[in-house]
């Protein structure tokens, strides 16, 4: 697995719908009705996560989950965070 450059990202956040990078990761922020469908949500990815062996970070408030991507064993940004980005946008 590879890290990407600059120029690789750049191109690769255009297959994304509302993430953005931020310090070596990508994010994105969920907004749903109420904490059940939040939890739901995060349960979803977590299904995901482990097919595709890759974990994000997840953070929750409430009705609010943020995702953050990025491949700690190349520290940066891989094939991985973007397949899992792309993944998660489809479920969402």
């Amino acid at each position: 697995m590879k890290k990407y450059s600059n120029i690789e990202i750049q191109a690769a956040m255009k297959t994304l719908n509302n993430w953005i990078l931020y310090e070596d990761k990508i994010k994105k922020q969920f907004q749903f009705k109420d904490f059940s469908e939040a939890l739901a949500f995060i349960l979803r990815i977590g299904v995901l996560a482990e097919k595709q062996n890759h974990h994000p970070e997840l953070h929750n408030v409430y009705n609010k989950v943020t995702i953050a991507l990025t491949t700690h064993d190349v520290r940066g940004l891989s094939d991985k965070d973007f397949l899992l980005a792309r993944s998660i946008d489809a479920i969402s």
